[in-house]
């Protein structure tokens, strides 16, 4: 059913649909509103869950953790500082192998304070073991919850799927939410795996000492590696069920042809297409290719969609602080040593703190780029409010 309705209303009801059996997250702008629904859903009946409320962040990861250990569809919803406060159990949920779904509302981290969008949260724990998803709107983001069970329970790795704070999930856009009648035909029951169960007495996350933890750390690598071909053939089951092509590893936009390439992810998206089409009205040929899929990294998808292109820019909302561009870095891996040296991959850094990216600022980017590639920059970066002194 086609409905006009916020980001946050409409991944709580993809969830919902998703049957989880425990749910615990504790408040934090702008992720409010998507656990605050689920809770009003499962206080008026519509949701058979149990709503465990908690006192902080590190909290309610853990309640998720016994939850899916215990057998449970567990799911959770967090940002910024909240995210950070999880870090120690977000390993742990990874290396114990538990399909737990969370909700990244994207927004920046401290210090200084903000509140507004850019993915430095969800980069920062990029190497914790889980699968990162990342939705161009809001159609997608919640899509993108319905196939996380999917892929989470395939394969038994934990999924996290980040939409950007305030851009979507306070932005009110029509959501296609599904009935349950496709979402059960979609996604089965849940039939776990790794449990504690005295019925058959095992433990999980134990100590492991030198002569086995580095072949644990492979098989959870290679695990993500081979997640990758799941979330392919996920995405086409949701595109036979559901009618549309929602999500997946990555996607291109007017790229055949391309005399320039784009690279970026989450709802900038949206305004990155919307200045190709105005390029392409004034007879330039610029291309974009959106990663959906961060973790695990689609290394040979990347090749093969950028292999003829010779000028790729990379634009994100991180930064690693002391080295620059994180997707930058992964899209120069995508390349053989042989090829990198013959194209230029430019990497600028935009939208740090929710600063808006407008399609001026991508014209300076894209004009500039034609003259010279850039190694690394900052994309609006109002260079009179940064003195000598303070470097």
């Amino acid at each position: 059913m086609l409905k006009q309705i916020e980001g946050s209303i409409g991944v709580a009801e993809a969830v919902g649909l998703c049957r989880p059996k425990v749910i615990s997250a504790y408040p934090i702008t702008p992720q409010t509103h998507i656990v605050e629904e689920l809770a009003k859903m499962v206080g008026d009946g519509r949701l058979e869950a149990e709503f465990v409320n908690v006192e902080s962040e590190f909290s309610a990861a853990s309640v998720v953790l016994g939850a899916s250990a215990a057998g449970a569809r567990a799911y959770t919803a967090t940002t910024s500082q909240g995210l950070l406060l999880m870090t120690e159990v977000l390993y742990n949920i990874a290396g114990m192998r538990l399909p737990i779904v969370l909700t990244c509302a994207n927004r920046a981290i401290s210090s200084p304070l903000n509140i507004w969008n850019d993915h430095q949260d969800s980069m920062s724990v990029r190497d914790a073991g889980w699968i990162q998803l990342h939705a161009e709107d809001n159609q997608e983001a919640a899509d993108l919850h319905v196939q996380a069970f999917k892929i989470a329970e395939t394969t038994n790795l934990p999924v996290m799927v980040c939409m950007d704070g305030f851009i979507l999930t306070h932005a009110y856009e029509p959501v296609d939410v599904p009935d349950q009648r496709q979402v059960d035909e979609f996604l089965p029951p849940f039939q776990p795996v790794n449990i504690v169960d005295p019925r058959w007495p095992r433990a999980l996350g134990l100590y492991a000492d030198p002569r086995f933890y580095m072949e644990m750390r492979y098989i959870l690598h290679r695990a993500l590696e081979k997640s990758e071909a799941v979330i392919k053939q996920v995405g086409m089951e949701f595109t036979r069920i559901f009618g549309r092509d929602s999500g997946c590893i990555l996607k291109t936009y007017k790229l055949e042809g391309a005399e320039l390439a784009i690279v970026s992810m989450g709802s900038v998206v949206g305004t990155i297409k919307d200045f190709i089409d105005e390029r392409e009205a004034a007879g330039e040929r610029i291309g974009l290719v959106q990663i959906c899929s961060f973790r695990p990294f689609p290394r040979q998808e990347v090749h093969r969609a950028l292999k003829h292109i010779q000028n790729i820019v990379v634009l994100e909302k991180s930064l690693s602080l002391g080295r620059g561009g994180i997707l930058a870095s992964d899209i120069r891996w995508s390349f053989p040593k042989a090829e990198l040296s013959q194209r230029a991959v430019s990497s600028f850094v935009a939208g740090l703190g929710g600063k808006n990216i407008t399609t001026d600022d991508l014209a300076a980017m894209v004009d500039r780029v034609r003259v010279e590639p850039v190694e690394q920059d900052f994309l609006g970066l109002n260079r009179d409010l940064i003195a000598e002194k303070d470097l």
